[in-house]
């Protein structure tokens, strides 16, 4: 095959290719958003909505047993689904409270957001953390106001909130018909038209939809005449606002799109979908460190952003995520790891829907790829096939959350070192050295408080070990520059202040309180104080 033909065979796939995160508070509807997607996406016959684990059916996107206990998602799946010619992997991010960093290390892969509002709550804490990251890389960010068939602010009061809390402009591109319990439409505001919904069984099936004039649907409506003017004044108010938008604003994450709908309901996911292709973009170039943007043409590479450990409950195997970055991967293709120059044959790749994997033949920048880690892969590993490169894209985020342990048994330090080694390595939980500690204690950080649970559940189950946990009350921590000694001093030498290390040797700094941080904000320079510090 000829190189053009090459280039022009990576270029168009790519260009099929939409690869993005859905972005949300806990029960904002991200799970049920996600099923109805796969459902439109002719994935599913039928959206297996939290609703249903009742009957012991499961979201398709949670398969580990501590998921499917508490109705919850944990780790970060991969989704895959094709509509109308367009492929989408959907990277699927825990939507519990006690998220983890495995959460903001999956908006590394994506080239966009889909951020899910409850239209009640509007955007909460876990939203501004994670669209946090989208503004960090300045990824475009697509919002659907969920859960419209319920009471909550109207449309009006939501694009304000979502403004004030986050910075960026907010514009409509659908407008609900009638609010909470009156919801029974969705108006186009691109197309100019409103769709009319009928209920189907809990949405299990797609929505019957009457599309009509905004006067036809005015007509057939069951709102009250004030209401009636209500809507045309806001269809007025709109109008224009969507084409008006700012495109590179919107490509830089700055301005927003926003769609109504109830996913549970399946309302307005039809006027979403139809122009959810052309609002996410394909897949972007990667840059190394140095600011060189990596030709998608450019021979395949890649970079690990996930590592998730015991996927097949009866083998211990360990599943590496890849983002592809530029070429074309083929299945036995011999890739070299950056970092090590070690050469390895992919033999065994996996694209996943849930736990159910099926072989990968080949795959295109925006594809996800699972293999088995060969113990050569580590988070942000870079792979390449040809034409040296080394990506350093995922950020190592601010640990929120602390906690000794030492093992019950003293015959497991061993295991217990061993164990935590392999768990921060997949990146599940840092591990730290105890400041002034005694040895036999190491210290945890997480981002989310479930993690430690997780962290106790895999090294009983895996590794043997029970651990013994002690609370400690660390205010917050940042990262410090790796060659910096002289701000570790500084810092060493101040007040409630504990600088320790993680097991890659990377400096960190714990303070005891924000007088604490203010203090060594002082004496060092916010600068040099990273809340997100790249490899």
């Amino acid at each position: 095959m000829s190189t053009a033909t090459a280039e022009t065979e990576i270029t168009k796939e790519a260009k099929k290719r939409r690869t993005f995160a859905i972005i949300s508070h806990p029960d904002a509807g991200k799970t049920t958003l996600t099923e109805k997607l796969l459902l439109y996406g002719g994935a599913l016959h039928e959206a297996g909505s939290i609703r249903a684990r009742k009957a012991t059916r499961h979201a398709a996107s949670d398969w580990m047993s501590i998921e499917q206990e508490r109705g919850i998602s944990v780790t970060s799946s991969v989704l895959r689904f094709e509509q109308n010619g367009i492929k989408y992997n959907l990277l699927d991010t825990p939507g519990h409270k006690d998220f983890s960093e495995d959460t903001l290390r999956t908006l590394v892969a994506a080239d966009s957001g889909l951020m899910v509002i409850d239209v009640a709550k509007g955007v909460e804490e876990q939203t501004e953390k994670l669209f946090e990251v989208c503004k960090l890389r300045e990824v475009p960010v697509i919002t659907f106001v969920n859960k419209c068939d319920r009471p909550g602010m109207d449309p009006l009061e939501v694009l304000s909130n979502i403004e004030n809390k986050l910075g960026i402009e907010a514009v409509p591109a659908s407008w609900p018909m009638g609010y909470g319990r009156k919801f029974q439409g969705i108006y186009d505001a691109i197309a100019k038209k409103v769709h009319i919904y009928q209920k189907t069984e809990h949405g299990a099936k797609k929505a019957v939809t009457d599309v009509l004039s905004v006067e036809e649907a005015i007509d057939s409506s069951t709102l009250s005449d004030t209401e009636k003017e209500a809507f045309r004044e806001e269809v007025m108010l709109i109008d224009g606002m969507y084409e008006g938008m700012d495109r590179d604003e919107y490509a830089s994450g700055k301005v927003t799109p926003v769609f109504f709908g109830s996913a549970l309901h399946n309302f307005g996911l039809d006027v979403f979908l139809n122009y959810f292709h052309q609002l996410a973009p394909h897949p972007q170039q990667y840059k190394t460190p140095d600011g060189i943007a990596r030709d998608l043409n450019d021979g395949f590479s890649g970079f690990i952003f996930k590592m998730q450990a015991n996927m097949n409950p009866d083998h211990r195997d360990c599943a590496a995520f890849i983002r592809v970055a530029s070429g074309k991967f083929e299945r036995g293709q011999q890739v070299t790891i950056a970092s090590t120059g070690k050469k390895i044959k992919m033999s065994t790749p996996h694209t996943l829907m849930g736990d159910d994997r099926q072989l990968m033949e080949e795959a295109y920048p925006g594809d996800i790829v699972s293999i088995f880690n060969p113990g050569s892969f580590r988070i942000g590993t870079t792979i390449y096939e040809k034409n040296e490169v080394d990506f350093d894209v995922i950020p190592l985020f601010t640990p929120e959350h602390f906690q000794k342990v030492a093992t019950k048994d003293p015959f497991k330090r061993k295991q217990l070192r061993e164990g935590l080694k392999q768990l921060s390595e997949e990146g599940v939980v840092h591990v730290f050295e105890v400041p002034n500690g005694v040895g036999n204690e190491l210290l945890l950080g997480t981002v989310g408080v479930l993690q430690f649970e997780v962290v106790e559940h895999r090294m009983l189950t895996e590794y043997g070990v029970e651990l013994i946990k002690t609370p400690v009350t660390y205010h917050c921590a940042r990262w410090l520059p790796n060659e910096r000694n002289d701000i570790i001093k500084k810092l060493e030498a101040s007040y409630s202040t504990h600088v320790t290390k993680d097991m890659e040797e990377n400096p960190i700094v714990l303070f005891d309180s924000m007088y604490a941080l203010n203090q060594g904000e002082e004496k060092v320079g916010k600068e040099n104080l990273f809340k997100f510090k790249q490899g």
